[in-house]
């Protein structure tokens, strides 16, 4: 692949990305909370760190981490229950601001999205400029900080957005972009998850640097139909376009149980809350789907999943869990207590297009 190969179109791309989104928030509505190691989450044994502030994470407390970890690592963090309502009215806000600058944004959670901006710069004259208003905008009206990052396409937008946290900006030009990917260790690289990237270094490749170095062929060999992907990103070169039409691809929820569970029916008790809980999800957003999956986590944290695909989509909860239960069969008997049980179900469509298609396969059987 030539590094000299130019995009299709020179798009002008921001990710824009709140500062400790949930943390903050807290921080903000409680000055109490202001300049304190917060975590947004259970404090219990059994809790999850959901998010971290700023103070918080020089201790190396992170999203995900189990409580008991966090609190190890700084004596003194503050945790404090989520509010999504909350933060869901924030995020409506933010969302709000982007809105004023282009049509063209694709969310990818509460508190990031990707901005085209490329056709919409008006009398603000440049990608940066236009970042920086945002930024303004959003602290004018949320008392919350956001970083950006302002680029040539998604891939690297993404990366500059990280580039200077918190409340910082950085740009990427197209001149900058193949050396600052060059530079990047491959784990870095949004994309590239840590499995991929502990593949990668079993290969020795380490950076972009290296990734580059090899032929597409020699990477679909080892990485499949992702290989062109990973050749281009390592050039600074990524073609995806923000889509602001993007269907959600699942719906999910799951449960952390104040203790482990290895009783089987214990298991299958809290599976059909979950089931019921994920259904009314589905029924809210009018989406059904084909494929459920069971996710365990185990009492050493080791996470399993288990799924069945179905001809015709779901059509209501009882099929939902009747699959989901099908899936959590497997897994008996089991290898350890259980901590953690959640269902997903994803190949989503809307229900009333999903009744159509199991009329047609009724159709077809006769």
């Amino acid at each position: 692949m030539s590094e000299s190969r130019p995009q299709p179109l020179m798009r002008r791309i921001l990710h824009i990305d709140m500062d400790a989104f949930y943390a903050s928030i807290e921080q903000r509505d409680d000055p109490a909370l202001r300049g304190r190691p917060v975590a947004v989450g259970r404090g219990e044994a059994r809790g999850v760190v959901a998010a971290a502030s700023y103070e918080a994470r020089r201790y190396g407390v992170r999203s995900a981490m189990p409580s008991t970890t966090a609190l190890r690592r700084c004596p003194d963090l503050i945790f404090v229950p989520p509010r999504f309502t909350v933060y869901r009215a924030v995020s409506a806000q933010i969302h709000t601001v982007f809105a004023r600058y282009t049509p063209i944004i694709q969310p990818l959670s509460l508190d990031e999205a990707y901005l085209d901006i490329t056709d919409h710069l008006g009398a603000f004259g440049s990608a940066t400029a236009i970042a920086e208003a945002i930024r303004a905008d959003i602290l004018a009206e949320t008392g919350l900080t956001a970083s950006a990052g302002v680029s040539y396409n998604r891939f690297l937008a993404k990366l500059a957005s990280d580039q200077n946290k918190p409340d910082g900006l950085f740009v990427i030009t197209p001149k900058q972009g193949p050396a600052f990917a060059a530079s990047l260790p491959v784990a870095r690289f949004h994309g590239i998850g840590p499995a991929t990237a502990r593949k990668m270094h079993a290969l020795g490749i380490h950076t972009g640097a290296d990734l580059r170095t090899w032929p597409v062929e020699a990477l679909r060999a080892h990485f499949g139909s992702a290989a062109e992907f990973y050749a281009g990103i390592s050039r600074g070169i990524d073609h995806r376009p923000v889509n602001p039409d993007r269907q959600r691809k699942s719906i999910g929820t799951e449960t952390t149980f104040d203790r482990d569970i290895a009783s089987q029916d214990e298991l299958r008790a809290e599976l059909k809350a979950i089931a019921t809980k994920l259904w009314a999800s589905c029924d809210k957003r009018q989406l059904t789907g084909r494929t459920v999956t069971v996710k365990v986590k185990y009492n050493d944290f080791r996470i399993v999943t288990r799924a069945r695909s179905l001809t015709t989509p779901v059509t209501g909860e009882p099929e939902l869990l009747l699959s989901g239960t099908a899936a959590l069969e497997t897994l008996f008997p089991l290898a350890r207590p259980v901590r953690l049980l959640g269902l997903t179900l994803s190949g989503l469509l809307a229900q009333d297009q999903a009744a159509e298609r199991t009329q047609l396969a009724l159709f077809d059987c006769c």
